[in-house]
């Protein structure tokens, strides 16, 4: 039979200040595209399918090779140790699957959409340019070259009268996003009214003062990894040596400037470029001083130094970085 009970505890009462659930901020689509023929063709969106009605070619589920690229790590060994020994670690080619479905509303139509798709993408007509932008961010681009996948199969589950269905393969061999290009700063030297010559924004730096010589310029890289500084220096110039850390280059002490008033020194410090040429074709590589070291730029906040001895004008330099990203 039932044992009569009473009820001898009370109920927990809620905290006075109960935390607040967190609140899930709006999102929108992402927009991805791709722009064959070396990046100057036409761009062909991939997720702007808008029905049944309307012929496209839009991007499925299933991509892969989007965000962290692959990393090989390097290593020795030694008979006589258990394990191996760290070396160094580097970005390896990024590889990339996308499949992609095109509708037409009829077979004129799909053909069109196919055509396009594989000009755009054949690699004799140059890579093509992934661009991704999620929702209210800077866009990201990718530099991929096409591998396969657009061969066809005319299977009942992968093309039909009025669609095709695509994986396609893309490699990246430079596997780092990168976004629209930052100026990150300028600097006068020489003859200047001011030290710090006032700005809309912080960047572009603008500093006018004269000899300079300092190892503690602020200077910041938006990325995610190092990226590689394009300098301008304007002339005149008697001298110049850029630094960050124990890495160094330029060109030391001579007679005559070592870049004439009016004259523009490019050094291009990218890989696959490396590169110091002026406004007129001169070739300034065997003017470097001893050892030199075309430097990369950490990511985030860092200092480099800057030692310039202008002419009897004012000298103007520029760096430029293009910010590179690990994934959109």
């Amino acid at each position: 039979m039932p044992i009569p009970a009473s009820w001898d505890f009370l109920p927990e009462k809620p905290p006075a200040n109960r935390p607040s659930p967190p609140v899930p901020k709006k999102w929108g689509h992402t927009y991805v595209s791709i722009t064959g023929n070396a990046g100057k063709g036409e761009e062909i969106p991939l997720t702007g399918f808008g029905g049944r009605y309307w012929p496209n070619i839009f991007m499925q589920a299933g991509a892969t090779g989007l965000d962290m690229p692959p990393m090989e790590i390097h290593s020795d060994t030694s008979p006589n140790l258990a394990g191996s020994m760290y070396r160094s670690t580097r970005a390896a080619a990024r590889e990339i699957m996308i499949p992609l479905f095109l509708y037409g509303i009829d077979r004129y139509t799909v053909r069109r959409l196919k055509q396009s798709l594989i000009r755009a993408l054949n690699p004799l007509n140059g890579h093509c340019v992934l661009k991704i932008q999620e929702s209210g961010l800077p866009a990201r681009y990718l530099k991929c070259w096409y591998k396969g996948g657009l061969e066809g199969n005319e299977s009942e589950d992968s093309s039909g009268f009025r669609w095709i269905r695509y994986g396609v393969q893309l490699t990246a061999m430079d596997p780092w996003y990168y976004g629209d290009d930052f100026h990150v700063a300028e600097w006068t030297f020489g003859q200047g009214s001011s030290f710090l010559k006032p700005a809309k924004s912080l960047f572009p730096l603008s500093i006018s003062q004269g000899l300079v010589s300092r190892e503690d310029f602020p200077v910041t890289n938006p990325g995610d990894v190092s990226a590689w500084p394009v300098w301008e220096v304007t002339g005149p110039v008697r001298r110049f040596r850029f630094t960050c850390g124990d890495r160094s280059f330029g060109i030391d002490g001579r007679a005559q400037d070592a870049v004439p008033g009016g004259t523009t020194l490019k050094i291009d410090t990218r890989p696959g470029h490396k590169t110091l040429l002026d406004d007129k074709g001169k070739n300034y590589w065997p003017l470097l001083g001893k050892s030199p070291s075309l430097w990369p730029l950490p990511s985030g906040r860092s200092q480099i130094g800057i030692e310039l001895v202008p002419g009897s004008a004012n000298a103007t330099l520029r760096m430029t970085i293009a910010p590179r990203y690990e994934t959109y």
